[in-house]
C-alpha cells in the first residue's frame, strides 16, 4: 500500500452527487468533477474525474455540493478494471475523497457545523446513519462578559 498516493484537485462539479447506501448502511456518494488547463496555444484541455466519498463525508457532500459548484478535493487515486459486455477490457481511475471543500476563489460559503457522532473518521458512527445520533439539548445561556475599556488588555 502506497502512502504517497494523494492528490488535490480543484474543479467544477459536472453532475449532482448521487447518494446511496450499502447493504450494511454505509453512505456512499459519487459525483463528477472537471479540471481545465489552458495550453500555450490558447486551447483548453479538460480532464474529467469521478469522485467517490464514504460515510459522513458522503452525506455532507450530498447535502452541500451541486452541479456547477467549484470544489477542492483531497484524496487518493484508485484504478479499477473490468470487462464490458463486448468482452473489451476497460480501466478507470477515480478519486477516493478524504475531504471535499468549496473553493472560495470566486464564491463565498456558509459553514454549518454538524453534531459530532463519534468514530475515528471524524464523523460517522461506524456505518450507523443519522438516525443513530442522539440529539443533545441546547447549552444553557451564558452571561455575556463585561469589559473595562479603560484598562490595558494584557
Amino acid at each position: 500500500m502506497g502512502f504517497d498516493n494523494t492528490v488535490t484537485v480543484v474543479g467544477n462539479v459536472t453532475r449532482d452527487p448521487e447518494l446511496r447506501f450499502t447493504q450494511g448502511g454505509m453512505a456512499v456518494v459519487n459525483f463528477g468533477v472537471a479540471w481545465n488547463k489552458r495550453r500555450n496555444d490558447g486551447e483548453d484541455e479538460v480532464s474529467f474525474f469521478d469522485v467517490t466519498c464514504f460515510r459522513q463525508l458522503a452525506e455532507n457532500v450530498a447535502d452541500s455540493v451541486s452541479k456547477g459548484a467549484r470544489v477542492v478535493i483531497y484524496g487518493t487515486l484508485s484504478q479499477r478494471s473490468w470487462e464490458n459486455q463486448q468482452g473489451e477490457r476497460r480501466t478507470k481511475v477515480e478519486i477516493l475523497a478524504d475531504d471535499v471543500a468549496p473553493s472560495l476563489k470566486w464564491a463565498s460559503a456558509e459553514v454549518t457545523r454538524n453534531e459530532f457522532r463519534g468514530g475515528s473518521d471524524g464523523g460517522g458512527s461506524g456505518g450507523q446513519g443519522a438516525a443513530a445520533a442522539k440529539p443533545q439539548s441546547p447549552a444553557p445561556a451564558q452571561p455575556q462578559p463585561t469589559y473595562n475599556l479603560d484598562e490595558e488588555p494584557f
